[in-house]
């Protein structure tokens, strides 16, 4: 137990200790906080205080407006610190709990904190690893017998994304623009997307990377694997209907990505860890792993039009449905020599689950338009009308403990004509 009160419904107890950057109208420097109940705690303001054998050497890193340096230091590194801070925060330690002025000085309500990127993310990379959903859009646009292509059961399907257009929720994302066909009999018209999406995803940030040459090999994966956020990677259905072939997602997904601000240590997740998914064919020796890594994080999305009170729960889904684990996606995206760096994040693609309701976008929800979704108060939809706001958030739930991600938020603004 911590020395500070927390709600058997807060998303931050003791056992998750999430990191990510902060500022305050006091103090608007960005710098490096962990939550805690209703609280931040200033991280770089108690940095003297971490006394272990690789921090007593790199406090520093806690200057940092970002996360990438603390990162870099790896896997026991982030294991010093987390228990170092559980141990300052717990209630049996007098250090911060009885010094009301050091407390004072280093703890900050969330509510009067603006939040930041937790990371300069120098690469963004989006898989395509729910099963479920590869299903669904497969059956969709080519039919039941040909619903998945011939590689997706043998490797992690990715692309390359954008990373300058990855934003901390509540950042509004503006209805993108580009060349459509929405009459195959007809040539391709320019105007504003009118198939806007959500994606239901989660992501992890690398921690330690890998030289380049030298592939992350599947047993030491877990130590490059720094933490979890929640992510709405928006599409825009249309304009990505008309471009994606040959070479994939362009305009259509490089408008925006959202992300929440708090990143979820993996340490705080084991509890929750479940079985993977049997893969059958069985993957490639260099994809092989026996231990489990898949999780059981509760996730729902919620949209609220204008003119709604309260938004309307459309989506509940759970991160255990996917089928390519984290370490797969790691291992399979350095195998080639491809060199990853502190910071760099990678996307599970669309988490879909077996029933309707678990289906993780608008597309699969709406079954391509065809089925309205409802919203309450006689409001429906099919895809994102201007000035909706999405809401997706995410939690394990132990016994008294719940692990949560807080809330990855994003409001559609109209289009600008070019």
């Amino acid at each position: 137990m911590s020395f500070i009160p927390v709600a058997e419904s807060c998303d931050f107890p003791l056992q998750n200790l999430p990191y990510g950057i902060f500022s305050t109208e006091a103090e608007p420097r960005n710098r490096i906080g962990v939550a805690i109940g209703d609280y931040i705690l200033d991280v770089g303001a108690i940095k003297h205080l971490f006394q272990g054998p690789i921090l007593s050497q790199h406090q520093q890193v806690f200057d940092e407006p970002t996360l990438n340096k603390f990162m870099g230091l790896g896997h026991k590194a982030w294991k010093e610190a987390r228990e170092c801070l559980q141990d300052l925060l717990s209630a049996r330690n007098p250090t911060l709990r009885d010094n009301k002025e050091l407390r004072e000085r280093v703890l900050v309500l969330q509510v009067l904190a603006t939040m930041h990127l937790p990371a300069d993310i120098g690469d963004y990379t989006d898989f395509y690893s729910s099963r479920y959903h590869a299903m669904n859009v497969g059956i969709m646009f080519r039919g039941k017998e040909n619903a998945l292509m011939p590689n997706w059961l043998h490797l992690p399907v990715g692309y390359h994304g954008r990373a300058s257009s990855v934003v901390v929720s509540g950042t509004p994302i503006r209805r993108p623009v580009g060349q459509m066909r929405p009459d195959d009999a007809k040539p391709p018209i320019f105007g504003a997307c009118k198939l806007l999406d959500i994606e239901l995803e989660m992501a992890f940030f690398v921690g330690g990377g890998n030289q380049l040459g030298e592939p992350i090999p599947i047993g030491r994966a877990a130590e490059h694997i720094f933490g979890m956020v929640l992510m709405n990677d928006w599409s825009a259905r249309d304009i990505q209907k008309w471009e994606y072939i040959p070479l994939g997602p362009f305009l259509a997904k490089n408008f925006g990505t959202s992300i929440s601000p708090w990143v979820v240590p993996m340490e705080a997740l084991m509890p929750f860890v479940v079985r993977n998914p049997v893969q059958d064919p069985r993957p490639l020796p260099y994809l092989l792993h026996d231990d489990p890594y898949n999780f059981d994080i509760n996730l729902s999305v919620a949209i609220k039009g204008e003119g709604m009170t309260e938004a309307a729960t459309i989506c509940k889904s759970n991160f255990k449905h996917m089928y390519w684990t984290m370490k797969q996606q790691l291992v399979h995206h350095t195998i080639s020599g491809c060199n990853v760096r502190p910071g760099d994040l990678l996307a599970s693609g669309t988490i879909s689950g077996p029933e309707a309701e678990s289906y993780g976008s608008m597309l699969e929800l709406s079954w391509k338009g065809s089925k309205p979704i409802p919203l309450g108060a006689s409001q429906t939809r099919t895809f994102l009308q201007d000035g909706d706001e999405v809401f997706i958030t995410g939690f394990c739930q132990g016994d008294g403990d719940r692990i949560g991600f807080g809330c990855c938020s994003g409001k559609v603004l109209p289009a600008i004509s070019a």
